[in-house]
């Protein structure tokens, strides 16, 4: 029996339980909150004039709604979950929900700019905590070889996000005032919560596994390397996206009108890149990982050049969508595997991971363009980010394989 990280079970169950074979209503209840918690963090973007002129305050002002639901995302998820580490992962679920509802209830009617931030911040603790913890729970609904498959079913709700929820969201608070966009959140999370309750099968807590277990599998190196390998394979992502807008209309040449349609075709990207890779995934965990590194690292390259030239602009942001997608399913279940025994706390942390690629990209390339780099220096640090993120994860295996190695030698002394 090998004891590689590639073939290593999740502990997603009580010992001496069957599998569960989860049904797709089940899976798609999940995706749907996954869909509401994407177009929650995103769809506040587009309407972030309408609301610094509701309430009076600068632009830079009102971003903080958007940087506001980063910092919580990253913060909540591991907070929340452990919080809630002694419910069963169903009722874990529900309130997590409830709690999502209620701050978009709040958002929705906030009479003041800090109270909207105050509901923002609120989505955002709930949100991560629920993907963190919906990700474990669909991998522990199905047989061993569809793990990968469905955390891709869960986060393909984030990819969906994508390309109806933020369209369509911002579409709304552009007709009829950004409180709708928050209004048709809220609808959604009080929809979620029937799905949860109907459609998610009861989740025992896994039996003498507390928070001090699952904190203790944080000593090992490799865990913290899967983490790193997250935030910096999936940096790439935000980083192209923040600035796209002037590389494409100041470097490619196209008009403002070309943004949407483009956004929308990364988001189809994405809807392709997602179960595509959880399959590949399920048959070969660690080659889909490197292979989507890789990629996102080789388009993020490409796309210097492509920029050049507007069909292989949209050639190669189709392409990014793609392998920007197919990051997420390998690296959520990587984490997994290399936390074994931690599968609440260690989903979490991933979630935090992917926020701070989130926000560490960006972040980066702005610096970039105010030092003066051109609108093309965002594609050279996406690039750079990826193949990081790429060498961090051949580390983890070296490292797991090493300590493997080590432990096998010392039984054998013995």
């Amino acid at each position: 029996m090998t004891n590689d990280l590639a073939t290593a079970p999740l502990r997603t169950r009580a010992p001496g339980t069957r599998p569960r074979r989860a049904g797709i209503a089940s899976l798609s209840a999940l995706a749907l909150g996954a869909f509401a918690v994407g177009t929650t963090e995103v769809v506040i973007a587009g309407l972030l004039p309408e609301v610094a002129t509701d309430f009076g305050v600068s632009l830079p002002t009102a971003g903080l709604l958007v940087s506001g639901y980063a910092v919580g995302m990253v913060v909540g998820s591991p907070l929340l979950t452990v919080l809630g580490a002694r419910l069963p992962r169903k009722h874990l679920l529900f309130w997590l929900v409830a709690l999502f509802t209620a701050a978009g209830l709040l958002s929705a009617l906030a009479p003041g700019f800090e109270v909207l931030l105050a509901g923002r911040v609120l989505s955002a603790l709930a949100g991560g905590a629920y993907v963190g913890t919906a990700a474990v729970v669909a991998a522990g609904l199905v047989a061993p070889e569809r793990r990968a498959s469905a955390i891709a079913t869960v986060f393909m709700g984030l990819s969906l996000a994508n390309v109806l929820g933020v369209p369509g969201g911002t579409a709304l608070g552009q007709a009829l005032g950004w409180r709708a966009a928050f209004w048709g959140v809220t609808a959604i999370g009080a929809v979620l919560l029937a799905a949860i309750a109907a459609l998610v099968p009861p989740i025992p807590r896994e039996r003498g596994v507390g928070f001090r277990q699952e904190l203790a599998v944080f000593r090992r190196g490799r865990v913290w390397l899967a983490l790193a390998a997250t935030a910096f394979g999936w940096a790439p992502y935000l980083t192209v996206l923040t600035y796209i807008t002037p590389l494409l209309t100041e470097v490619t040449g196209f008009d403002d009108r070309t943004v949407p349609l483009m956004l929308v075709l990364i988001g189809i990207g994405m809807v392709v890149g997602t179960p595509l890779a959880g399959r590949l995934a399920d048959r070969a965990l660690l080659p889909t990982l490197y292979g989507a590194l890789a990629g996102i690292t080789v388009v993020s390259a490409f796309l210097i050049l492509a920029v050049q030239s507007k069909p292989a602009a949209i050639v190669g942001f189709l392409l990014f969508g793609l392998v920007g997608a197919a990051v997420i399913p390998p690296s959520q279940t990587r984490v997994l595997e290399a936390a074994r025994g931690a599968d609440n706390l260690a989903s979490a942390a991933n979630v935090s991971a992917f926020n701070i690629g989130n926000a560490g990209g960006p972040l980066l390339a702005g610096a970039a363009l105010s030092a003066g780099r051109g609108y093309t220096s965002s594609l050279w640090i996406a690039a750079a980010l990826g193949a990081t993120g790429l060498t961090l994860a051949l580390a983890t295996t070296a490292l797991h394989r090493r300590t493997h190695r080590h432990r096998t030698s010392a039984a054998t002394r013995r």
